[in-house]
């Protein structure tokens, strides 16, 4: 079979991740911690083979994930991990409705990620109007 039939495999378990839904490339990318350029060129795992995240996921529709060593949620500060918990499973929820959305990609992420994107692409592109009137000044 050649790669491109093959599917986006995981690269924790070599299994294919047959859904966006369960999808932890594109769970990050809701977020914001995966920017639309570099989606394509990310590696794809599973959410449940990145137990460091899928941890904060707290749904009766998600098995509870236990994370072991530095990053498990019990060794950390009580009120990161209560943030971490609503962002996360908020961003779950919206990965598991995205196939009924009829959106496109660039709608995925979370409003406020869209709304920091947006503004930094603001704050990156000139004021060409500035640029007009100082020229004629």
């Amino acid at each position: 079979m050649a790669r491109c039939d093959e599917g986006y495999l995981c690269d924790v378990c070599g299994q294919e991740v047959e859904d966006i839904v369960d999808s932890d490339l594109y769970l990050r990318y809701i977020l914001g911690e995966v920017s639309p350029l570099a989606l394509p060129t990310m590696r794809e795992r599973h959410i449940l083979c990145n137990p460091a995240t899928a941890q904060y996921i707290v749904d009766d529709a998600f098995p509870p994930v236990e994370c072991a060593g530095a990053f498990c949620k019990d060794g950390l500060d009580p009120d990161h991990v209560a943030e971490q918990q609503a962002k996360v499973t908020r961003a779950w929820r919206r990965l598991q409705a995205i196939p009924t959305l009829g959106i496109a990609i660039t709608e995925y992420p979370l409003p406020e990620v869209r709304a920091a994107w947006d503004g930094a692409a603001a704050r990156r592109e000139p004021d060409v109007q500035d640029d007009c009137a100082q020229e004629k000044a």
